[in-house]
């Protein structure tokens, strides 16, 4: 009989826990909830991972709808709306009739900046808006 070490507890959550990964929905720190491929494959698995309940479960039912497209969502496109209005406050304070080549560093930051927060909060609250309440 062979005496094999192992694995402690510790060492085989990291194999598993996604530390340091974005939420597939809205991009915020991931808490622990996933969802991997179930068909069983020679190739990898793929996985992916949410900071909530509400994101997996939108997620989820995103991927049964689509399965294999490529084109915006319904959901997609309303965030993209949401974002268009907070990028317009920018726009406003940088001044509309600045060409994109007369924008400093900062200003282009300030502009990704919003985009990305505004989109992601956007499909979190839209997520958060679609997923019914747990009833415990």
């Amino acid at each position: 009989m062979s005496t094999s070490n192992p694995i402690p507890a510790e060492d085989r959550r990291r194999l598993w826990h996604p530390c340091g990964t974005l939420c597939a929905v809205c991009r915020q720190p991931t808490h622990g909830f996933g969802w991997f491929d179930p068909h069983r494959s020679k190739r990898r698995r793929p996985s992916v991972w949410f900071c909530s309940m509400p994101c997996q479960s939108f997620w989820t039912r995103l991927a049964r709808e689509r399965f294999a497209m490529v084109d915006l969502t319904e959901e997609e496109r309303a965030a993209i709306t949401a974002t268009l209005k907070r990028m317009a406050l920018l726009m406003d304070e940088i001044g509309w009739a600045t060409p994109l080549a007369d924008l400093t560093e900062a200003q282009v930051r300030a502009l990704i900046e919003e985009a990305v927060e505004g989109f992601r909060e956007a499909m979190s609250d839209i997520a958060q808006g679609q997923t019914p309440e747990v009833p415990f």
